[in-house]
């Protein structure tokens, strides 16, 4: 099974996802990062032995600054970055805000929100260093994306309200169609 490492390399040897990487980092934003399917969809297209990329619904940018959370700035920025690649359905979030749509306590960075995600396979993150060296977190590990297994986090199976979302997205999501060997659990 892959480790850290190897997917970071994998990542280092797509051209494309390397320049989404730096179309975001070029903005220097404060604890940004690209994350959720943009990272579990490559390791799972990987997994399935596709030859095409999966359609991603969207690449979602988060960062974590508290100073400034007018969500027009997002909006702007997901404009910027249109210019910069356009035709791609980039998403960008403070999560200095999100809490609030979220209906949680404030995050405390963006690894904390990424940690509070849905799902465990998706709560994975990129980011590039300032030698463009490809970074990545995944607070709630890569075991169940690797072994192609969709779980709630620790967070969403605290709650029986968050667990209906969860529930919800994986019933909307139909990720088991796109690929076929997950195992999903905890929607019973």
């Amino acid at each position: 099974m892959w480790t850290e490492e190897q997917i970071i390399k994998f990542i280092h040897e797509d051209k494309w996802m390397l320049e989404v990487l730096k179309a975001a980092k070029s903005f220097h934003l404060p604890d940004w990062w690209i994350c959720a399917g943009f990272v579990r969809s490559k390791i799972w297209d990987m997994l399935h032995g596709c030859n095409e990329r999966t359609p991603l619904s969207d690449i979602d940018v988060i960062y974590f600054d508290p100073t400034n959370t007018e969500e027009l700035v997002e909006k702007k920025l997901e404009e910027k970055l249109s210019a910069i690649i356009p035709d791609l359905p980039w998403s960008v979030k403070n999560q200095a805000r999100m809490h609030l749509k979220n209906n949680t306590s404030p995050y405390s960075s963006s690894i904390d929100a990424i940690s509070k995600f849905p799902e465990s396979a998706t709560a994975l993150g990129l980011t590039l260093d300032d030698h463009d060296k490809v970074i990545l977190t995944a607070p709630c590990g890569i075991y169940d994306v690797l072994h192609l297994e969709v779980k709630p986090t620790p967070f969403f199976k605290g709650s029986s309200e968050r667990m209906e979302i969860y529930r919800d997205r994986i019933f909307n999501k139909k990720w088991d169609e796109t690929w076929r060997r997950l195992k999903i659990f905890g929607v019973d």
